[in-house]
């Protein structure tokens, strides 16, 4: 199996990990907000027996540098379309996105709709109005910004137990990843600002998540939901993606 690298986007480190017979059909993992390429571990080698396989640290995530702009939906789903142009992935993706990582998915498609055969869009950000307590108080100015700054071991440790329904999976490892990441330059900032640009103090702003949503039902493509609180139910729709509120 493959192990994470690193390429050069405009003079910027992406961090990616690619595995997988090149003329498969490509397989595109985007992670969810604060978090990095790791997430997606137990899904790999199932994933590479039949497909090309690209992960990558959203740019400003994980040990990815920050793109120039400040952060919204579009800078980071432009970071992402960056990163496959630069790996020379021109084929229509099979994307699936985990919470940030799938209004991440939706707006790639939104703005490059060639690159997007289908997505899988797991308790993604943009359906439903509800933004998770933690998140919403990192949008909260002063509370946000400090929290996004000062990660202390008791802090990570809470972080992934509120990730993870299996406690078994709160590991020493990922505590220790986490705490890796929290020293890097840019993943307190851009969480920060993706917080701020996605939500408020009382939940998702919808200005973004309307266009978004809009956006999306332009462009047909099969689309699998998975959503909490039961994780096993998908919903699968053969023409577009729609919200429910």
């Amino acid at each position: 199996m493959s192990t994470p690298t690193y390429i050069s986007l405009d003079g910027r480190r992406v961090r990616v990990r690619i595995d997988g017979d090149p003329d498969r059909p490509p397989v595109l993992l985007l992670h969810g907000i604060g978090r990095s390429l790791e997430d997606w571990a137990p899904q790999f080698h199932r994933l590479v027996r039949t497909h090309r396989v690209i992960a990558l640290d959203i740019p400003g995530f994980g040990f990815s540098d920050r793109p120039r702009e400040r952060i919204t939906l579009p800078v980071l789903a432009r970071g992402v379309a960056e990163t496959l142009a630069a790996l020379g992935e021109e084929r229509r993706l099979h994307v699936i996105g985990n919470s940030l990582g799938g209004a991440v998915a939706m707006q790639l498609l939104a703005l490059e709709p060639e690159r997007v055969a289908s997505l899988v869009l797991v308790n993604s950000a943009g359906f439903g109005s509800q933004v998770a307590m933690a998140l919403r108080l990192l949008a909260v100015p002063g509370i946000g910004y400090l929290a996004t700054r000062h990660t202390t071991r008791v802090a990570a440790e809470m972080n992934e137990r509120l990730i993870f329904a299996d406690k078994s999976l709160v590991t020493k490892e990922r505590i220790d990843h986490a705490l890796a990441i929290a020293k890097q330059r840019d993943p307190g900032d851009v969480t920060y600002e993706t917080a701020r640009a996605l939500a408020t103090g009382r939940g998702v702003r919808r200005e973004w998540r309307t266009e978004l949503i809009a956006a999306v039902a332009k462009h047909p493509r099969r689309c699998c939901l998975a959503t909490s609180p039961r994780p096993p139910a998908v919903r699968t729709s053969t023409a577009r993606c729609t919200s429910r509120t």
